[in-house]
């Protein structure tokens, strides 16, 4: 059993760490580490190279993590806590990817897609339906003004947070689902450090005004 959950384990990271995004943006003849926010991730693979390739970036990063998880849950290699590592693995392999010396993305295709293939898409809708209404609740209390990477980052975390919640309260999940939950959290606050800093400055600088 011990070398199963290794071996899943590997290929879980092994599967992470390709980054079809920033490769893909090589093709367009972009490096994503040079333009935007400099982060090699499907969204920005979007909004440096447009639509088509930014569409298929969030599918090859959603499938890199969906299609490993997908096979373990099917053939119930692994079940219960030892699952979490392959889980974590997966994104694990994405934010620090030996393809890109350590320096990979932020894991939110990703994520989707390990969430997706534990919890049959349950979590990910639900994960979704949470970035949807902070979405719409920040943009009407925002009115005109525009959504910064900032407020983007603390929607990702915070809707990891109220997913975690969702799924502790909820009596719908194991505990190994729910501990994934909080170590996806964590990752995810790892992956943002950046723009919460930025913001939690920002915030202190307003009130000493």
């Amino acid at each position: 059993m011990a070398v199963t959950i290794t071996l899943w384990t590997l290929l879980s990271f092994l599967s992470g760490s390709l980054m079809f995004s920033y490769w893909l943006g090589l093709i367009a003849k972009h490096n994503l580490r040079s333009h935007g926010d400099g982060n090699p991730g499907a969204l920005n693979l979007w909004r440096t190279a447009g639509y088509g390739y930014g569409l298929t970036g969030i599918a090859l990063d959603f499938a890199k993590g969906y299609v490993p998880l997908l096979w373990i849950v099917h053939t119930d290699a692994i079940s219960g806590y030892p699952l979490i590592l392959p889980s974590a693995a997966a994104l694990l392999g994405h934010v620090f990817s030996p393809f890109l010396r350590g320096k990979g993305g932020k894991a939110i295709a990703t994520t989707f897609g390990v969430w997706s293939a534990l919890t049959a898409f349950k979590a990910a809708l639900a994960y979704a339906v949470i970035l949807a209404i902070l979405l719409a609740v920040t943009r009407l209390l925002l009115k005109d003004k525009r959504i910064t990477p900032r407020i983007d980052a603390l929607q990702v975390v915070l809707g990891m947070l109220l997913l975690t919640v969702y799924i502790a309260v909820s009596g719908s999940y194991s505990r190994a689902i729910l501990l994934f939950g909080i170590i996806n959290l964590l990752l995810l606050m790892f992956t943002h450090r950046l723009e919460l800093r930025q913001l939690l400055a920002s915030n202190q600088t307003d009130q000493h005004h």
